[in-house]
């Protein structure tokens, strides 16, 4: 049995730019947040850095010639801003452009649509020493980066991501500190969360002065929050609170001028200072499109005897106690980052999208993907509870377009394995295994199985 999707369906692969670039301080580039913060002690496993990452600096057309073997259709990639502005102000680095015009030029040879996100969490140090996302003034350093990368690619970049996973942005790196620039402040992931929003608008708008025909979304984090105790209304309580939190803050803000209202009563006198008298009107955009990034459902139940008192975390560190472990019966189908297995929520996620913001034309999966403990042997990778992730996972996607879900786009996280933040190199998401040391590349089995759902423009 087969189902096919749509037929102008766009198939695709993702990076990040610290992630894979290396080539650290070469042509110019700045520093970025996550070279401090991974060569500060204790950040990151085995003090792990990006500074060689998977050299695709140096090795871009390569990885552009298994892309073509793969036979996607498009490829999304993120622009590491201090690349281009070493000190996040206006002095340029040509250099940066010059590479960035290089690799866009050899996929549209390869007949490989570029997508560009501005932001994947590469801030340029200097700026971060002025408050960073925290800083009010961020934003406009960014309409103005948004702007330059208009004016430099637009003529060949028709689908642009303004940021990467705000929510993390925010709360990973400014109040549980395990990214950078690994602050633990509350009231700084709150400014955070408020500034990337107005980012978002403000860099929407600068692309489109620039570009007006261009496609630019935002690509969000997001999952189906469960809870597993609908009868405590403290745990009801957290679970609504942590879908304001990651799911709803920036959508609702784009689409409304508004943040969810429990939140903004959570946050009480938090946000003095911080939301100003008119930002409703910044906040608004028109909506081409929003980028999903999925890659597992949450749960939260009341917690029992055995557990610890209270999470720190879960999404946020909310006062309200829960336990937000797997569930039993999930507990046992974990990837390697501990994750649980939930292919069926990435068709429910979608249809919940287009139900509560029917005003969003259509969606992109930007990633989805799976880590797994790989090993190489004979020259082969047969990672097959990847290869089981994806086809899950894309048969839960297909049922929900035929459902209706506007979904366009898929793009398979990763494309090599990586730099995968503060875990290093000791977690592998690509489908294209990468020896850190030779920096050979070699296709995984799940490769081989998405090259032929392309071909297919089906799951089997």
């Amino acid at each position: 049995m087969s189902a096919n999707f749509p037929a102008e369906f766009t198939w695709g692969t993702a990076t990040a730019s610290y992630q894979i670039e290396g080539a650290f301080d070469t042509d110019g580039r700045g520093a970025s947040i996550w070279d401090t913060f991974s060569k500060t002690p204790g950040k990151v496993v085995n003090g792990d850095t990006g500074d060689i990452a998977c050299d695709h600096y140096n090795r871009f057309e390569e990885d552009i010639a298994i892309m073509k073997e793969l036979g996607v259709s498009a490829y999304r990639f993120s622009i590491a801003w201090p690349r281009l502005f070493p000190k996040g102000d206006s002095n340029r680095e040509e250099r940066g452009f010059a590479f960035y015009n290089r690799l866009i030029n050899a996929l549209i040879a390869a007949g490989i649509e570029p997508m560009v996100t501005l932001y994947h969490w590469d801030l340029p140090q200097t700026l971060e020493d002025k408050g960073g996302w925290a800083n009010r003034g961020v934003v406009d350093a960014f309409a103005d980066y948004a702007t330059a990368c208009a004016e430099a690619f637009g003529d060949r970049i028709n689908n642009w991501i303004t940021l990467n996973e705000p929510w993390c942005v925010s709360w990973l790196g400014y109040s549980n500190g395990v990214h950078a620039p690994g602050k633990k402040d509350y009231n700084l992931a709150i400014a955070a969360s408020h500034h990337t929003a107005l980012a978002h608008a403000a860099a929407f708008r600068a692309i489109k002065k620039v570009r007006p025909e261009a496609k630019v979304g935002l690509t969000v984090n997001m999952n189906n929050i469960h809870n597993e105790s609908p009868e405590n209304q403290e745990v009801a309580d957290f679970a609504a609170l942590n879908d304001s939190n990651l799911n709803r803050w920036w959508i609702d803000a784009l689409t409304t001028g508004k943040y969810p209202k429990n939140l903004i009563d959570t946050y009480g006198d938090r946000t003095a200072g911080i939301i100003l008298d008119g930002d409703e009107k910044l906040l608004v955009t028109d909506v081409d499109f929003m980028g999903i990034n999925y890659y597992c459902d949450g749960f939260v139940r009341a917690p029992r005897p055995e557990d610890k008192p209270a999470i720190e975390g879960g999404f946020m560190p909310f006062p309200q106690r829960a336990d937000s472990s797997a569930p039993a019966h999930l507990a046992q189908d974990l990837t390697a980052m501990g994750w649980v297995v939930t292919p069926e929520g990435l068709g429910n996620l979608v249809k919940r999208v287009h139900k509560d913001w029917p005003q969003i034309p259509y969606l992109v999966i930007t990633e989805n993907g799976s880590s797994y403990d790989d090993v190489k042997e004979n020259g082969q990778v047969i990672d097959t509870k990847r290869t089981a992730y994806l086809v899950a996972h894309l048969k839960s996607l297909q049922s929900a377009i035929a459902d209706g879900a506007p979904v366009k786009g898929y793009f398979a996280w990763s494309l090599l394995d990586n730099y995968e933040w503060a875990e290093g190199y000791a977690k592998r998401f690509g489908i294209v295994h990468v020896d850190f040391q030779t920096q050979e590349r070699t296709p995984k089995m799940s490769f081989a199985k998405y090259k032929e759902i392309i071909a297919a423009n089906a799951v089997s």
